[in-house]
């Protein structure tokens, strides 16, 4: 059974009243998440499960237990203070140093205080809405001159939909630009009105098949469709990610289809294609999670058979964010 959380950014929590989220990490001075110079927040939870996920940590809803086996002494501190006697010392040949099971670890997180060779750690940290405006203001001089803002990414923000609008509009008052990094899968009215009072969506379009895209990412395709047609309805501006995934994405009956909806859709402003790459797979060990897929980066030659392709429905496309 899943225990409850019980941090904050500062402590205990969530307490009842304010708005609070739980963040997985924050990035400054990004130039890849929308225009300009931009300070990324990542917000936990996702209701898809891709294959091919370079954020694992943000998959899960609750804050999760981080293993660096390589860090850790063989002190046993954890051990005495796991409740659920979780963890063991490893001494079979091969084995990690520190052995989890993740059967029995409810995510307490109290062997994170007594861990001090660091090789154990949380995913999850609760902000408020005012504690994370906090940290982004921090980078606000660099904003103005570069075109840039905020984006708000994941995992998927919209599963967080009551924070995330809050804190979109806490950057409103202070006239900051705010991007969502959006799988596009709501079904919640606050997570569509997140959309909504975004300035730019960062979509991702896996696939258009809805069999193929339920066997990539544990869900159908037709409300991610629907949202982004919707989008576009408004007049939302939408830069276009879709990965591009050999075996599973970068089919050229896929391409044509991807072309083929978005030729129709008035305001999207560009296609970004991002290649597949492994840079996010040591997270699945810190999660005592297996990396299951088995492909390779697709190569250039093919990345910009795809880009042409699709330029021909007049797309503007790019390679890369």
């Amino acid at each position: 059974m899943q225990a409850p959380e019980t941090e904050t950014a500062g402590g205990l929590g969530p307490a009842s009243g304010e708005e609070k989220g739980l963040v997985f990490q924050i990035i400054h001075g990004s130039f890849v998440d929308g225009p300009g110079i931009r300070t990324t927040v990542f917000l936990k939870g996702c209701p898809l499960s891709c294959l091919w996920c370079c954020n694992p940590e943000g998959q899960r809803r609750p804050a999760e237990l981080k293993v660096t086996a390589a860090l850790c002494n063989q002190c046993g501190n954890c051990l005495a203070v796991c409740p659920e006697n979780a963890m063991r010392l490893g001494s079979a040949p091969g084995e990690d140093p520190i052995v989890v099971d993740r059967t029995l670890c409810t995510n307490c997180l109290k062997c994170i205080d007594v861990c001090y060779a660091d090789a154990l750690d949380r995913f999850g940290v609760w902000y408020t809405v005012d504690e994370l405006f906090r940290v982004v203001q921090k980078d606000e001089r660099y904003y103005g001159d570069s075109g840039g803002g905020v984006t708000v990414g994941g995992g998927e923000p919209t599963v967080q939909p009551a924070f995330a609008r809050a804190f979109i509009r806490k950057c409103h008052e202070n006239y900051i630009h705010v991007a969502l990094d959006t799988c596009g899968y709501t079904t919640s009215d606050e997570g569509v009105k997140a959309l909504e009072e975004a300035d730019l969506l960062l979509f991702d379009i896996k696939g258009l098949d809805p069999s193929q895209h339920f066997v990539d990412t544990a869900v159908y395709n037709e409300v991610i469709i629907n949202n982004l047609k919707h989008a576009s309805a408004i007049g939302k501006p939408v830069i276009i990610r879709f990965p591009i995934v050999p075996g599973h994405t970068d089919s050229d009956e896929n391409v044509e289809a991807v072309g083929e909806l978005l030729s129709g859709l008035r305001s999207v402003q560009r296609v970004d294609l991002m290649a597949y790459h492994l840079y996010g797979t040591v997270k699945y060990g810190q999660l005592g999670k297996q990396y299951g897929l088995e492909t390779e980066r697709p190569s250039d030659e093919r990345m910009n058979e795809i880009k042409e392709r699709l330029e021909s429905y007049g797309l503007k496309v790019q390679l890369g964010g």
